[in-house]
C-alpha cells in the first residue's frame, strides 16, 4: 500500500493542474447540485420495530384525519390574575384569535375551540386550542410560522397572555455559522504549528473544499435519497475536523522530508506514503464507526453515519491527491522564510520543530509510568462517576430556555393542568378483529383510568370504518419522569389481557412513549454496536501494528475516555454544573442517543491518534530501536503534530456549542471533551505508559498469525526502496517543467546568497 500510495502522491504532485482542476470541478458540481436540487421531504423521527412507531403507522392508515405527521402548535392563553378566560371579554378576544389561526395559513388543517373541547382549567385561569397542519413541522412554508406568530403577537397587542408550545415553530437549527469560531481557531493553531501562513493555509483550503463538496453532495441527493433535513450536521461536524487533520499529517511529513534534504517530489512521494498510509487506515476506523450506527436500525442514526462517513472518505481522498497536488504550487515555501534559507537541515530543524516538549513528556512517563498510569485512569475514573445518574430522553419543550414561548407554554400549562398535561400518551386500539369493538374500546378506557399515575383519560374515540379507536391519557407525573415511564408499561400489560379477552390489541404511543421506547432501543443496541464496531477496529488496528497488545491498550483506553466524557455531560447538561459557561440555560435529560452517537464517533477519531503516534513508534522499532526510545522518538515525531489535531478537532466541535439547539450544544460539548480526554489523557499518557510498562512484549505476535495477516507497511518501510525523482524516468510534462523552474532558480539564488 505505501508503494502505492507514493506513486499517486507522486502522480498527484506532477499532474498538479488536472488533479486540482478535478477538485475544483467536484466541489462546483456539488454546489450546483445542492443549490437545483428540491428541498428533502424526509424529516420524520421514526423508530421501526417499537411499539410506539407501529400505533403510529396505524393512525396513518386507519384514521388518516388525525393527520398523525403533521405538525401541531398548542397556543396557551392565560387570564389576567383577577379574572379568567370565560370572562365575556377575554373569551371573545380568545375567540377572535382561533378564527385568525384557522385563517392564518392554507397548511392549517384544524384548529379546536378549548371552550368546546373543555381544555379549560378548572380554576378558569389557563385554556390551550392545538392547531394542526397539513405537512410535518420541517415542510411548513416559512409563511406558515410567520403568520402563526403574526397572530400570536396580535392578541398580545390586545392584551391576551399568549403562549405556543409544539414543534410548528421548530426549525432546522443553523449551525455553519458556529464553526467559524472553530475554524478560526484551528487557522491560528496550524500557524503557530507550522510558523508559516502557506503551510497553514492548505489544511484548511483542503478541508473546507472536502466539506463542501460532501455536504453539497449529500444535500443535493437528499431529495432522491428521501434524506433528513439534519442529515448534514453529523457530516459537517466530523468532515471538518478529520479534513484538516488528514491534511496536517500530511504536509508536516512532508516538511520533515524537505528537511532531511529530499526533492521536493520525493518528499511529496513519502509523505503520502508514509503519512498517508496512516491517513487510509485512520480513515477506516471512523468509517467503520460512522456506518456500524446502521445496526441500531434507527434512519436518523443510519442517514447521519453513512452521510458522515461519506464524508471521511472524501477528506481521505484529498488529503492524498489533493494535498500533493498543492504542495507542486508551493513547494520548499511551507517551511517559514527563515528555515527556507537555512543550509543546514540540522538548524533548521532546531529553528522549526522544536520537539524538546514532546521528547521531556516522553522521558518523565518512562521514568514514572506506574504513578502516571494511576493518576491518569483514577482522574478519567472520577470523571465517569456522574454516568451512573444518567437519565436519558428526547429534548421537548420543558427542555428549552425559560426565555423561549414553548417553555413558557410548557410551564403555564403544567401550573393549569397538571405536569402530565405536557406529555399526553395516545392509546390506540386496534378493533379490527374485536366482536364488540365500541365495547372493547370503552373496557379499555375504564381499565387504564383506574391505572395507578393516571390523572385523566378522555372517552374512547372510534373512527368511522369502526376499526380503530383512541383514547388520550394525561399521566400524573412529567413526561421525563420514571413514573410515566413505569405507566406506559402498565398501559401496555393491562392491553395484553384486554387483547386475550376481546380481541382489541392495545397500542401506546406520542411523543413521550415514543421518546421511551427510543432509549430502550438504543440501550439494547449499545452492547451489539460496541462488540461490532471495537471487534472490526481491533482486527484492523491488529493488522496495522502486527501486534494484540497495542490493539487491546486502544481500545480500552477509548472506552474509558468515552466514559469521563459523558459522565462531564451528565454533569453539565442534567446536574447543571458549570452551565453557564457552557450557555446551558435549563438542565435536562440525556438525549437517547448520546451515548452511541459519541462511541461511534469518539471511536474512530481516537483511533486517528492511535495510528499516528503509536505508528512513528513501531516505525522506530523495526528501525532497531528499543522499545523505550521507540516511545521517545514516537513522541519526538508526532507528538506535536497530534497535539495541533487535537486541539484543531476540540475547536471544531466546541464552535457547536455556541448554537441555540440543546440537541447540537450537548453533541459539539461532548466530543470536544472526548478528544480532549482521549487525546491528552489517553493517548499522551496512558498509552506511553502502558507501552512503556509491557517493554517489548507490547509488540508481541504469535508466529501463525504474523504468517496470515497481510503486510500493509503502514510505516512506509518499502518507500525507502523506490527511486528518487532523479533516479526516475524522466515522464515530467514541458509544463511540469517549467513550474519548477522558477523555483529551482530561485532556491539557486538563496544559497549562493546564504554561502556569500
Amino acid at each position: 500500500m505505501s508503494i502505492f500510495l507514493s506513486k499517486l502522491g507522486r502522480f498527484a504532485f506532477r499532474q498538479r493542474h488536472i488533479v486540482t482542476l478535478l477538485w475544483l470541478a467536484l466541489l462546483a458540481l456539488a454546489g450546483v447540485g445542492a443549490a437545483t436540487a428540491p428541498a428533502p421531504t424526509n424529516s420524520s423521527f421514526s423508530i421501526p420495530g417499537t411499539e410506539a412507531q407501529e400505533a403510529f403507522d396505524l393512525l396513518e392508515e386507519r384514521v388518516p384525519e388525525a393527520n398523525a405527521d403533521g405538525a401541531s402548535a398548542r397556543v396557551v392563553f392565560e387570564a389576567p390574575a383577577d379574572s379568567d378566560v370565560t370572562a365575556p371579554e377575554t373569551r371573545a378576544e380568545i375567540e377572535r384569535t382561533l378564527a385568525a389561526l384557522g385563517d392564518s395559513s392554507p397548511e392549517v388543517a384544524a384548529v379546536t375551540d378549548p371552550f368546546a373541547t373543555g381544555t379549560v382549567s378548572e380554576d378558569g385561569r389557563v385554556a390551550f386550542t392545538s392547531v394542526t397542519y397539513q405537512v410535518p413541522s420541517m415542510e411548513m412554508e416559512d409563511s406558515s410560522r410567520d403568520a402563526l406568530e403574526s397572530v400570536i403577537d396580535d392578541a398580545r397587542e390586545r392584551g391576551l397572555t399568549v403562549e405556543v408550545g409544539g414543534d410548528a415553530l421548530q426549525t432546522v437549527p443553523e449551525v455553519a455559522a458556529t464553526e467559524i469560531i472553530g475554524v478560526a481557531v484551528a487557522a491560528v493553531v496550524l500557524v503557530i504549528t507550522f510558523g508559516s501562513l502557506i503551510a497553514a493555509g492548505l489544511p484548511l483550503l483542503t478541508a473546507l473544499i472536502g466539506v463542501g463538496a460532501g455536504v453539497g453532495g449529500i444535500t443535493a441527493l437528499a431529495s432522491t435519497l428521501d434524506l433528513g433535513t439534519n442529515t448534514t450536521t453529523l457530516a459537517m461536524m466530523i468532515g471538518l475536523a478529520v479534513g484538516i487533520d488528514y491534511a496536517l499529517f500530511i504536509v508536516s511529513r512532508y516538511r520533515g522530508e524537505l528537511r532531511d534534504g529530499r526533492e521536493k517530489e520525493d518528499a511529496a512521494g513519502r509523505a503520502v506514503g508514509t503519512a498517508g498510509s496512516a491517513v487510509v487506515f485512520a480513515g477506516l476506523t471512523v468509517v467503520i464507526a460512522l456506518v456500524g450506527l446502521s445496526v441500531v436500525n434507527i434512519p436518523l442514526l443510519t442517514e447521519m453515519g453513512l452521510a458522515a462517513a461519506a464524508t471521511v472518505l472524501i477528506a481521505v481522498l484529498i488529503a492524498l491527491t489533493l494535498i500533493p497536488a498543492l504542495l507542486g504550487y508551493v513547494g520548499d515555501r511551507v517551511h517559514p522564510r527563515k528555515s527556507r534559507k537555512a543550509h543546514n537541515s540540522q538548524e533548521s530543524e532546531h529553528a522549526d520543530a522544536k520537539p524538546a516538549m514532546g521528547v521531556r513528556w516522553a522521558n518523565f512517563v518512562l521514568r514514572r509510568p506506574v504513578a502516571v498510569l494511576l493518576t491518569a485512569v483514577v482522574g478519567l475514573g472520577a470523571m465517569a462517576l456522574p454516568v451512573t445518574q444518567m437519565e436519558m430522553g428526547l429534548p421537548d419543550d420543558g427542555t428549552q430556555p425559560t426565555s423561549t414561548t414553548q417553555r413558557k407554554a410548557y410551564d403555564t400549562l403544567a401550573d393549569g393542568f397538571g405536569v402530565g398535561f405536557n406529555g399526553p400518551l395516545l392509546t390506540v386500539v386496534d378493533t379490527e378483529d374485536a366482536a364488540d369493538p365500541q365495547g372493547a374500546a370503552d373496557r379499555v378506557a375504564d381499565e387504564v383510568g383506574q391505572l395507578p399515575g393516571v390523572a385523566m383519560v378522555t372517552p374512547a374515540v372510534l373512527n368511522e370504518a369502526g376499526d380503530a379507536a383512541t383514547i388520550t391519557v394525561i399521566p400524573a407525573s412529567k413526561p421525563s419522569s420514571t413514573e410515566t415511564e413505569d405507566l406506559v408499561h402498565s398501559i401496555r400489560e393491562a392491553g395484553d389481557g384486554i387483547a386475550a379477552d376481546t380481541g382489541a390489541e392495545v397500542l401506546v404511543t406520542g411523543s413521550t412513549a415514543m421518546n421511551i421506547d427510543v432509549s430502550e432501543k438504543l440501550n439494547n443496541a449499545l452492547v451489539p454496536y460496541l462488540v461490532l464496531v471495537v471487534g472490526l477496529a481491533f482486527l484492523l488496528l491488529t493488522v496495522v501494528f502486527r501486534s494484540l497488545l497495542v490493539p487491546l491498550k486502544a481500545a480500552l483506553g477509548f472506552l474509558l475516555s468515552v466514559l469521563a466524557a459523558l459522565g462531564a455531560v451528565v454533569a453539565v447538561f442534567q446536574w447543571g454544573w458549570l452551565g453557564g459557561l457552557f450557555g446551558v440555560e435549563q438542565t435536562s435529560p440525556i438525549m437517547s442517543m448520546m451515548p452511541l452517537l459519541m462511541v461511534g464517533v469518539v471511536f474512530g477519531l481516537a483511533m486517528d491518534y492511535e495510528v499516528f503516534l503509536v505508528t512513528r513508534m513501531r516505525e522506530a522499532r523495526l528501525h532497531g530501536e528499543s522499545a523505550g526510545q521507540a516511545v521517545v522518538t514516537g513522541f519526538r515525531d508526532g507528538a506535536r503534530v497530534v497535539t495541533a489535531a487535537a486541539v484543531i478537532m476540540i475547536a471544531v466541535f466546541a464552535g457547536f456549542i455556541g448554537t441555540s439547539d440543546q440537541m447540537i450544544k450537548m453533541i459539539g460539548f461532548g466530543l470536544a471533551v472526548a478528544v480532549l480526554f482521549d487525546a491528552f489523557v489517553v493517548r499522551m499518557a496512558i498509552v506511553p505508559a502502558v507501552l512503556a510498562l509491557l517493554g517489548n512484549s507490547a509488540w508481541y505476535l504469535p508466529r501463525w498469525l504474523d504468517r496470515i495477516l497481510p503486510n500493509v507497511d503502514v510505516e512506509g518501510s518499502a518507500v525507502a526502496q523506490l527511486p528518487t525523482a532523479a533516479e526516475a524516468p524522466d515522464d515530467k510534462t514541458p509544463a511540469d517543467k517549467a513550474d519548477e523552474a522558477p523555483a529551482d532558480e530561485e532556491r539557486e539564488r538563496d544559497t549562493v546568497t546564504s554561502r556569500s
